[in-house]
């Protein structure tokens, strides 16, 4: 029965969930396929804990979506794993004493219950996992990276880094879509950021990266990088964009989050005839708006776009002043006191627009739910997967 054989695979799904207990069986899987293949360990920062959280979770979806017989979305899911993996370096040798670890670890985790039909089940499973990742990977003939010199590292706020660089070769990607990227202080540790701008034929790039409490690359990224630095950039995921016939937009960001939503505002900047598109742009004090005069500039000549600014407090802090002034000429709406879901949805319940959110994932969860409440209907909210 292998893959359609219900009962086995959920006793794969339970043995691989970390809720349930995996953790010894995950961490056995690395060390096994690591004393097997030394070279496989070297694809991997020092610090395994985050990549086998996600490895696992990914496993047990995977083996949710087949329980549920749906097979298209995770084909495909695995299909962009296996594209995306290039830039780590993975190798069709790779993928061969992964699969041998993998089946052979679980083979010893589920000894008690392991028959045939359980054989089977897993077989099916890891052959699925290995064969499509590899596939897709050996069948794309696009360059699993770009590499690009950093220009400029500017600093409107403490915690706020604007960075910007030169590709050795242009970058596709859509308005509103996110991409790898590693830095030079934390090789091996890709992390996502959006793009500011939208894809440049000369290769120019922006990003805007806030330092967050525990975040080993952000904080490098804000407190070392320089002129000078070599960036690696991966291909592009995500799929936030604006329907131009789909009716008028709102958008909602916090701080960094306004990256991937100006890149949509500046794209929509080319046509004279857009939807209206009204942006709220939150963060906790007045100085860390730091782009509001970007958004002025291009407010003042695109009658569509409203801007309203929200800080959480009334007041900047003194490190305020050792940071440039962000405040802009007049001609934006007047600044709204409040959280961001709070101010938000004081406005009414915006179900006849096309919604878009960006930032910390608590922010877009909660503004998300707040709309939701007020009448929104959930399926016109777009936002960026919110597991990082």
């Amino acid at each position: 029965m292998g893959l359609e054989d219900r009962e086995s695979m959920r006793i794969l799904r339970d043995a691989l969930d970390l809720d349930l207990g995996s953790e010894a069986l995950i961490g056995d899987f690395h060390t096994r396929w690591f004393a097997a293949d030394l070279s496989a360990r070297d694809l991997f920062p020092p610090d395994l804990e985050k990549q086998r959280q996600v490895f696992a979770q990914a496993l047990c979806w995977l083996c949710d979506e087949l329980i549920a017989q749906r097979a298209e979305e995770p084909v495909a899911f695995l299909a962009q794993l296996g594209r995306d993996h290039r830039k780590y370096g993975v190798t069709q040798s790779h993928y061969a004493t992964l699969q041998d670890a993998l089946l052979t670890t679980l083979r010893k985790a589920l000894v008690e219950q392991w028959d045939r039909r359980l054989a089977e089940a897993v077989d099916d499973v890891v052959q699925l996992v290995v064969g499509v990742m590899s596939g897709a990977a050996d069948a794309e003939t696009s360059p699993p990276f770009c590499d690009g010199t950093v220009l400029e590292h500017l600093r409107p706020a403490r915690d706020i880094s604007v960075i910007r660089l030169k590709m050795d070769h242009a970058l596709a990607y859509h308005p509103g879509q996110y991409v790898p990227v590693q830095v030079p202080q934390w090789p091996r540790r890709w992390r996502y950021l959006s793009p500011a701008i939208p894809a440049d034929p000369q290769g120019y790039l922006e990003f805007h990266i806030r330092s967050v409490a525990g975040g080993m690359v952000s904080t490098a990224i804000v407190g070392e990088a320089r002129p000078g630095d070599r960036w690696r950039v991966s291909n592009p995921h995500g799929a936030m964009e604006i329907d131009r016939d789909g009716g008028d937009v709102l958008m909602v960001a916090g701080s960094t989050g306004l990256a991937p939503l100006r890149t949509l505002i500046m794209d929509l900047a080319r046509f004279s005839q857009n939807p209206r598109v009204h942006l709220f742009f939150g963060a906790k004090y007045p100085c860390e708006l730091y782009d509001l005069r970007t958004l002025w500039e291009i407010a003042s000549t695109n009658p569509w776009l409203s801007v309203t600014p929200v800080s959480e407090l009334n007041f900047d802090p003194p490190w305020a002043a050792d940071y440039p002034d962000v405040t802009p000429p007049r001609g934006l709406h007047v600044r709204q006191l409040g959280l961001l879901p709070e101010v938000v949805t004081r406005y009414g319940n915006w179900s006849d627009r096309q919604i878009l959110l960006s930032g910390r994932p608590a922010m877009v969860q909660a503004t998300k739910a707040a709309l939701i409440t007020k009448g929104a209907p959930a399926e016109r909210i777009q936002h960026d997967p919110l597991a990082n």
